[in-house]
């Protein structure tokens, strides 16, 4: 949309240069294949504040990838894959200034999820809904209508969880420890260094090594039914292990995912999620803004025909630029990034062999409602921003029904619309559903509803 000037300061919104193709240069130190992903993005970003010239070429007419925001139904906009914020880490933020380039979230506060319970299965709990949140105080209330035992139990299930996160967090944000013997690989005191972060991980695990390796290893359900007795507080807990996974509850490795949508965090709040003002496309946008500012050249439109190699002394090979499907050949003097799919890199744009190839089928069907549900379990609730679970116990989990549902504000002056989307996934299906889609949902009652096939 552009930047503006207050006063002293200016102020970018939801703004990237993007630009002209006739300022394409012949070559760049780096050339990135594709903005449609905030990584390469953001490594356009990091080079750039390095001291290289970067190049970025995207086929789209919109920079992002999965973390874009789109008009896909006529009135609606929505996130059209990723679609809440928390694992971009949080010295990303900092280092590329994203706030000042238009990022701005909003917390899942003061609830972060709700359960409702089936109409059908009231008569087995002691309770009809399930509120979590980031409050010790409020989860311990929630819990505790199902059973005390697990509420006394969950304090200590999120402390060992955070001890985890810690341990895993020293290796996220260090290189991996080096003791090659190869030349040029530095000192041995340097390659004493690269251990240290492996040293302080094992340091805040010590005690806890057994209980660390169930939870990288096993299944959901064998570590949750270790902790809880009470099907509501599992089988809600139990989604963050399935998501993205085309995984069951009982698939060994899923009790990792239940730790990894725990590692991140947002404005200092550690496994805090949030939603982006202006949807995922947002933040690339607030990405793409600041990686032009420091320099960066991003061309949108520029379809990558080929990557070019040239042969070198043992019968290598070094990729030394692209050429576009229009034609341009840009030279890439020291490396060329790819920000494609190992697919599209690999088969389409080099003459590289690998495995076969691998065939997706995706159904996607949207829902979009024209007012906050109302459900049976909690007539008439407060509006507020969380997650909807609607699910089966865990044992039934293979059923599961994950829908979100957002706000998404379309400003106009003073006022703004407000219009509510939902996700879903359903890990049981044949097809894979990506966010911000769903294959099928029970429609709340009192709210109209409105569904789209879309196939890929």
């Amino acid at each position: 949309v552009g930047c503006s000037t207050s006063g002293r300061s200016k102020k970018c919104f939801y703004s990237t240069t993007v630009k002209d193709i006739s300022d394409l240069k012949p070559a760049y130190d780096v050339v990135i294949v594709g903005a449609g992903g905030h990584n390469g993005l953001i490594s356009a970003a990091y080079l750039q504040k390095a001291g290289y010239s970067v190049c970025v070429l995207e086929q789209r007419n919109v920079i992002g990838g999965a973390a874009i925001t789109e008009e896909i139904v006529p009135g609606f906009k929505f996130s059209r894959a990723s679609y809440v914020l928390s694992l971009l880490r949080p010295y990303i933020i900092n280092d590329l200034k994203l706030k000042e380039h238009g990022l701005k979230f909003y917390m899942r506060e003061p609830y972060c999820s709700y359960t409702p319970i089936k109409e059908k299965l009231w008569s087995d709990f002691p309770a009809k809904s399930l509120f979590l949140s980031n409050n010790p105080t409020l989860n311990t209330a929630e819990i505790s209508k199902f059973s005390k035992k697990d509420a006394h139990a969950y304090e200590k299930y999120e402390e060992k969880m955070s001890k985890f996160v810690k341990a895993v967090v020293y290796l996220l944000d260090n290189r991996p420890p080096n003791l090659s013997n190869a030349p040029g690989d530095g000192s041995i005191m340097k390659k004493l260094k690269s251990l240290i972060p492996l040293w302080k991980a094992a340091k805040e695990i010590r005690g806890d090594i057994p209980e660390f390796h169930e939870m990288m290893t096993a299944s959901a359900s064998k570590i949750l039914n270790r902790w809880f007795k009470s099907e509501p507080l599992k089988a809600t807990l139990a989604t963050d292990a399935l998501i993205g996974t085309m995984s069951g509850p009982h698939t060994l490795g899923t009790g990792y995912v239940l730790l990894h949508h725990i590692m991140g965090g947002i404005d200092g709040k550690p496994g805090a999620w949030a939603y982006a003002e202006g949807g995922m496309g947002a933040v690339s946008s607030a990405i793409g803004s600041s990686a032009a500012q420091l320099g960066a050249s991003i061309f949108t439109g520029q379809e990558i025909q080929e990557i070019v190699y040239s042969s070198e002394q043992g019968g290598k090979s070094r990729a030394t630029g692209v050429v576009t499907k229009n034609g341009k050949e840009v030279r890439a003097n020291l490396a060329v990034f790819s920000n494609a799919t190992p697919e599209v890199t690999f088969r389409k744009l080099t003459n590289v062999q690998h495995a076969p190839t691998i065939f997706w089928r995706g159904v996607y069907e949207i829902v979009a409602v024209s007012r906050l549900p109302n459900f049976a379990a909690d007539p008439n609730p407060t509006p507020i921003v969380f997650t909807i679970h609607t699910n089966e116990p865990m044992f039934a989990f293979f059923s599961l029904i994950h829908t979100l549902f957002t706000v998404q504000r379309i400003l106009g002056g003073s006022n703004f619309k407000e219009k509510i989307y939902s996700t879903a996934q359903c890990p049981s299906t044949s097809y894979w559903l990506r966010p911000m889609f769903t294959k099928s949902m029970l429609v709340p009652t009192n709210s109209s509803a409105r569904f789209v096939s879309m196939w890929k």
